[in-house]
């Protein structure tokens, strides 16, 4: 909900390794009231299988600062073993094909970025297994 005391946001987090949404991942939204407050968590909630969060909490009035916590490492442990068992099924696949690592390189991905009141942020996360990016979207 956006109005003119408060900004709002929303996200969504596409797993550019496979062109997917990445279906199923915790995050969890924390505000502050400028850049020396304490940050307050606010709450939390899952990716859909379109790989959007659509019912974050609404930001308190006075936010000046938002955080989004991604906990990425459940996702990739989870599709980890989605792929080994593919792999399983054919034989010349690798189990694999990556880094030989069983858990992620960015466990989470922590995004903290400015709001002015009234408006609307939406913060789209590119997530693969060695890398990410971010951007203020529409």
């Amino acid at each position: 909900m956006s109005t003119e005391t408060t900004a709002s946001v929303s996200t969504h987090i596409l797993d550019t390794s496979v062109g997917r949404p990445a279906e199923g991942v915790a995050i969890s939204l924390s505000a502050r009231s400028g850049a020396d407050a304490e940050w307050k968590t606010l709450g939390g909630s899952r990716t859909d299988a379109d790989g959007r969060c659509k019912d974050l909490p609404a930001l308190p009035e006075g936010t000046s600062h938002v955080r989004l916590d991604f906990e990425t490492e459940p996702y990739f442990l989870s599709k980890h073993d989605t792929q080994n068992k593919q792999a399983e099924a054919q034989q010349d696949a690798p189990a694999n094909r990556d880094s030989g690592a069983t858990g992620a390189f960015f466990p989470e991905v922590a995004i903290t970025f400015a709001v002015t009141p009234g408006e609307h942020y939406h913060v789209p996360l590119l997530l693969n297994p060695f890398g990410y990016s971010v951007y203020r979207g529409s």
